[in-house]
């Protein structure tokens, strides 16, 4: 089975070559959009993520996919390739990192995947439950590629939502693209190759927080 890494490289290296876009991350760019999902009893239970790929890697990604019934593809034909995305990313920690009460809380497997086709773009659809239902005052997500071999970004409208939470409990979200990236100049790709780069995508960290006091 591919990573997620060198499955979003084979569709898109062609391209990228020929347009000499090889030279620089990110390779893939993510709009997020997440829910945060609670219990009745008020605990959260996990987040719910959808992902639009852009343009040029849905298109080159979904190449030699025939639909079935004819016209678009449906979420049956797309569901192998879903497949291999939610296998992949489990190497990668689904890109997602939480903490509760300050300390540092993981994820089971994800369940309810599937991929959706629409205006050109796909939309990886997925629920990433919590290792354990957590009341934790105060939650928070980061999403990131430490690689910055993909590029997350949070949606510009409803980025992040909370389901059935208890009232009293507060959202916000931290867009870091309102801060200077061009004080910050890229490494070069050698650097990123070679590992050097390290966390170097962390400062590019979307963060959605609740306080339920």
């Amino acid at each position: 089975m591919m990573s997620f890494y060198r499955l979003a490289w084979s569709v898109l290296a062609a391209v990228l070559l020929a347009a000499g876009a090889a030279q620089a991350h990110p390779h893939v760019w993510i709009q997020v959009k997440s829910e945060l999902v609670y219990a009745p009893d008020g605990s959260a239970t996990g987040v719910r993520h959808h992902w639009t790929f852009d343009e040029m890697f849905s298109t080159f990604a979904t190449q030699g996919i025939q639909a079935k019934a004819g016209g678009a593809l449906t979420r049956e034909d797309l569901a192998p390739l879903a497949e291999v995305n939610i296998t992949s990313m489990k190497d990668f920690q689904f890109f997602t990192f939480a903490l509760a009460d300050g300390k540092r809380f993981g994820f089971k497997d994800p369940t309810d995947y599937w991929l959706e086709q629409k205006d050109g773009a796909l939309t990886l659809h997925f629920m990433l439950p919590f290792a354990a239902p957590t009341k934790a005052k105060q939650l928070s997500l980061e999403i990131y590629d430490s690689t910055y071999f993909v590029d997350f970004a949070l949606a510009e409208k409803d980025p992040a939502a909370l389901v059935s939470a208890p009232a009293a409990c507060k959202l916000a979200v931290y867009n870091p693209r309102g801060k200077n990236d061009a004080a910050a100049p890229l490494p070069s790709e050698t650097m990123f190759e070679k590992g050097a780069a390290g966390n170097y995508g962390a400062q590019f960290s979307n963060k959605i927080a609740v306080n339920c006091p």
